[in-house]
């Protein structure tokens, strides 16, 4: 077994875009059956790029390289960027921001909830040179900062840490071909000095245009026939490519305790740089390449005889392949028997800022497959590098790992300018057994369109049915790993996942308000699964327990003790109350409360109003008063409580829905109501007759028992049975009110009107059965939702079905719940899933003098939203479809929303004001966010103006006369003052 230093990082997630391969698994097949990415181009493509005729006919000129192919489309709408900002994004930070989102969802952390750092590279922007500087085709409106801020390559990292809310450090790392490799140590460093708890690290080089081609000239680096054939006889050069790659990685003692899939691990990396010893600024050195391998050995602490594979830099130039094999030489002290060497550039072509990463997801792979990757383009060694009389090799074929020890692969990259990079990495430790998990899973998926999450389910339906994971597993994933969007998906399943079956919807239904039933909702057995697999609900019920003058677990799984009213309504509570902190558990907080009977008490013990001990032993002499009174009968009639002509001998009890309400008196007295009714009624099962005047000879006693009880004011709004509206403080803190409430007539139907007016929230009662959830549906639920959190005692159903539902249900409506908390106490491993299926558009500035292309667009709105605007919409409108690139948007659309942001904001104040003649306040379009609202807020500044003088009318025409970037420089001069001022 392994032993570990401590000082170990393990590589738990990886993505990236090669020539030949969308994700790493196709670049892996690539590499294993030697498949080369680089390739030749057609007319059509060199036309695109605006290679002429007379430059093809050029000696020397070769149509290949390593492209990436669609870098024009991005999805726009997920990362908050209106078309024309996208248009104008270098799109190797389009590019490498995508690959940061799929590489922190394969490791399973795109959730949030650590510190996050952010090391990143790129190459040279040729996209702001060649297609963007002095082009008329760019988006007007633009500003030399806007092209700046999207162009440059400082920006990189930290644009990732803003749009994936990422808070540890954010650094771009340039070192030229090393870069990427640099990142990744300091990437380690930072973990290790607890700069961050995850680090993604990586790069990204793309040209455009990238199918361009270039022009070899004699004793260059470049390739004469477009072939990179590193270490071999006919090497003469190498080949560009464009890609992009990142991984996530952590402490390997985080990563382990924490469940992560571990592809590899770093023992150690160094860096350093070859100062002057060398012919030139851009040649290479023996000693320095030497040095900076051997630091890395010595940090690893691994002796070089076990390493079974070195991915080399290996640009299969001249000089660059004989100094490197010379380097690893003096390199390894203790040479083993055999080492292979590779290039991935064979395949991919020279990645420049991100040939580094993409090496070190080859070699991560190779050491967590066990194989050794092929390099099937090789025929002998180049004389010149000294391969033959060196323990090195490039294997044409597969090979199983050599030895028997773990295994271990070097990987190099190397600057031009000297800045050296190596780094060791070592197989994944075995994966430790996890503990079988519980019966049923919620599975969960969101996404930014009700598109992408259609294509999100068909994706993970064929990720499960082509099994591998436990769903367990599979199910911790979803819930932790991923980022919430807006349109979600929910399902619970057992042992397999049919998503057919899921719910989905979107929505921001926040507010949840729990709502706890009363006798007559209990039945023999209610949440005994619960209990069995939710350690926080049992626990709750064990301190219930300990309160309560009788064995309470023997009483929930008896049915007729259940029918003893001195055992009912305690035990009622105790399910009640460890429901809710079940749910408070997973971050479910009530913004108010309602309860039916003896629920309030469940509702008045969260408010504080009570302690546990005092509510228990209230309840339960509550039950005990109740259960010694003579027997009575009660009714459940069709009508509301307003409709009911009762007699002196019978009491209204409940006035639960509009039209439903009970009655409730003697048996004799119930029967003959009964009997005069022209609706069908149903009798209740119960022993008494609640909440009638057969429970008045016990209301003095229970008042006195409420009074030597301490009552608070609630800290949690809840609304009285008894008035059917909020409860104040001088009612919850009065004995005698809890007197009159076991009395009084349950207005819950009243009750549940008065939270329905506060606006729509979700619903979700809380205990067994779903009376109450029932009874909500028979009112106006415009905008809300009711849900029960247990089973129906018919319901053939594990409790898990419905509590998890519950929760899914929840959190699709938009409510808070706390997915990781569902399982917190339980060991499970992050597995890779499948990705995120991006919607991308095309976004691009062709090059000048080029055949525009026609734009492939997502369409975004429907053609039955548009409608015709005149007047200030119409100016307003015209003006935000120009500056954000959008060729249509409604009076109600989110500025927001459509991409845009603070700096383009004064532009389109400016604009306004020089269109309307009215001054806007710097912060109008925060206050008033879409092109109705701003112009309603226009009409409202017309209304108060002052009726105009000729000083006025003076410099309303200085305003129109303004260009649109001096009306911005006045509109910020204002600003200014006005905040002068305030301070």
């Amino acid at each position: 077994m392994t032993e570990y230093t401590g000082l170990e990082i393990a590589v738990v997630g990886m993505a990236g875009r090669f020539p030949g391969s969308s994700t790493v698994e196709e670049f892996w097949e690539n590499v294993l059956a030697g498949e080369v990415g680089v390739r030749r181009f057609t007319d059509e493509e060199l036309d695109a790029a605006g290679v002429t005729a007379e430059r093809r006919a050029e000696p020397g000129f070769v149509p290949v390289g390593g492209a990436l192919d669609g870098i024009e489309f991005f999805d726009a709408k997920l990362f908050g960027y209106s078309p024309r900002d996208a248009a104008v994004l270098d799109p190797q930070q389009r590019v490498f921001l995508e690959c940061a989102w799929h590489a922190l969802e394969h490791s399973g952390h795109l959730g949030g909830g650590a510190e996050v750092g952010v090391y990143a590279s790129a190459s040279v922007d040729t996209y702001l040179l060649r297609h963007l500087w002095d082009n008329p085709a760019v988006p007007g409106g633009l500003q030399p900062l806007d092209l700046l801020l999207a162009n440059d390559k400082d920006t990189l990292a930290s644009r990732v840490a803003y749009h994936l809310d990422l808070t540890g450090p954010a650094i771009t790392v340039q070192t030229a071909c090393s870069s990427s490799l640099v990142t990744i140590h300091v990437a380690c460093q930072a973990l290790l000095g607890r700069d961050c708890d995850i680090a993604l690290a990586g790069g990204v080089s793309i040209r455009p245009p990238v199918h361009e081609g270039y022009q070899y000239t004699e004793g260059g680096i470049l390739a004469a026939d477009g072939r990179c054939l590193p270490f071999d006889v006919n090497a003469h050069g190498v080949v560009a490519g464009n890609g992009v790659a990142a991984v996530v990685l952590r402490r390997l003692e985080d990563a382990m305790a924490d469940g992560d899939t571990i592809y590899a691990v770093v023992k150690g990396t160094a860096v350093n740089n070859d100062g002057a010893g060398k012919v030139g600024f851009t040649a290479p050195s023996v000693t320095g390449q030497a040095r900076v391998i051997r630091a890395a050995h010595d940090l690893s602490e691994v002796d070089s005889s076990t390493i079974g594979y070195v991915e080399a830099h290996g640009t299969a130039t001249p000089l660059g392949d004989p100094i490197e094999v010379a380097a690893l030489t003096q390199a390894f002290v203790h040479p083993p028997s055999a080492c292979a060497l590779g290039s991935v550039k064979a395949l991919i072509g020279h990645l420049d800022a991100a040939a580094g990463v993409a090496g070190f997801v080859k070699a991560a792979l190779a050491v967590g497959h066990g194989v050794v990757p092929p390099s099937p383009y090789f025929t002998a060694p180049n004389p010149e590098t000294g391969l033959e009389d060196s323990p090195f090799f490039v294997n044409r074929e597969v090979l199983p790992w050599p030895g028997e020890g773990p295994r271990r692969a070097g990987v190099s990259g190397f600057g031009m300018g000297g800045t050296n990079a190596h780094a060791v990495l070592e197989e994944p430790p075995s994966p430790e057994p996890m503990p079988p998990g519980r019966s049923r899973h919620l599975l969960v998926l969101s996404a930014a369109s009700e598109q992408a999450l259609e294509q999100s389910r068909t994706r993970l339906a064929e990720h499960l049915a082509a099994g591998g994971h436990e769903l367990a597993d599979v199910s911790h994933t979803l819930r932790t790993g991923r980022r919430a969007l807006r349109h979600r998906l929910a399902v619970v399943a057992g042992d397999r996942a049919d998503l057919t079956g899921a719910w989905t919807g979107s929505g921001d239904r926040r507010d949840v308000v729990f709502l706890f039933p009363g006798q007559g909702s209990q039945y023999a057995g209610m949440a005994s699964q619960l209990a069995d697999e939710e350690p926080v609900f049992r626990a709750a019920l064990d301190e219930c327990a300990a309160h309560l003058p009788f064995d309470l677990h023997e009483v929930l799984a008896d049915a007729e003790l259940l029918t003893r009213t001195k055992y009912t309504q305690p035990a009622l509570f105790a399910v009640e109350y460890s429901l809710a902190k079940l749910w408070r558990h997973w971050g479910v907080r009530p913004v108010a409360m309602l309860g039916h009977s003896v629920g309030e008490y469940v509702a008045a013990c969260l408010a504080g109003v009570f302690g546990l001990r005092d509510a228990l032993e209230l309840v339960a002499a509550r039950g005990a008063l109740m259960d010694a009174l003579p027997a009575g009968a009660m009714l459940s009639v069709p009508l509301g409580a307003a409709d009911l002509d009762l007699p002196p001998d019978v009491c209204l009890a409940a006035s639960n829905a509009p039209n439903l309400s009970t009655v409730a008196g003697t048996v004799e007295a119930v029967g003959r109501f009964e009997q005069s009714l022209a609706v069908t009624s149903r009798r209740l099962h119960t022993s008494h007759a609640f909440h009638s005047s057969m429970i008045d000879p016990v209301l003095g006693e229970f008042a006195a028992l409420v009074s030597r009880v301490e009552l608070r004011e609630p800290r949690i709004p809840f609304v009285s049975n008894v008035s059917g509206t909020w409860i104040t403080n001088a009612e919850a803190t009065d004995p005698g009110y809890w007197a009159r409430h076991a009395r009084a007539a349950v207005r819950f139907s009243e009750g549940l009107t008065t939270i329905l007016a506060n606006g729509p929230a979700n619903l979700l009662e809380v205990g067994p059965g779903n009376v109450l959830s029932t009874l909500a549906r028979q009112h106006d639920l415009t905008g809300s939702a009711a849900y029960g959190s247990l089973r129906h005692p018919r319901e053939d159903k594990h409790d898990l079905d419905t509590v998890l539902a519950a929760a899914g249900r929840l959190w699709i409506a938009g409510a808070d719940v706390d997915l990781g908390a569902l399982t917190a106490g339980e060991r499970r491993r992050r597995v890779p899933l499948p990705g995120y299926p991006f919607e991308r558009a095309r976004h691009w500035v062709d090059l000048p003098g080029t055949a525009p292309r026609e734009a492939e667009v997502v369409v975004e709105r429907a053609r039955e939203r548009e409608v015709t605007a005149t007047g200030d919409l119409a100016v307003i409108t015209g003006i935000w479809q120009e500056l954000l690139g959008i060729a249509s948007i409604g009076p109600d659309d989110d500025y927001f929303e459509l991409g845009g942001h603070s700096l383009l904001a004064t532009q389109i104040l400016a604009r306004i004001t020089a269109g309307l003649g009215v001054v806007l306040p710097a912060g109008a379009i925060f206050e008033a966010p879409t092109p109705a609202k701003l112009a309603a807020t226009v009409e409202q500044l017309r209304a108060h103006e002052p009726e105009q003088d000729d000083e006025f009318a003076r410099l309303l025409a200085e305003i129109r006369d303004m260009s649109p970037e001096e009306l911005r420089a006045e509109l910020d001069r204002e600003r200014d003052a006005q905040e002068i001022s305030q301070s």
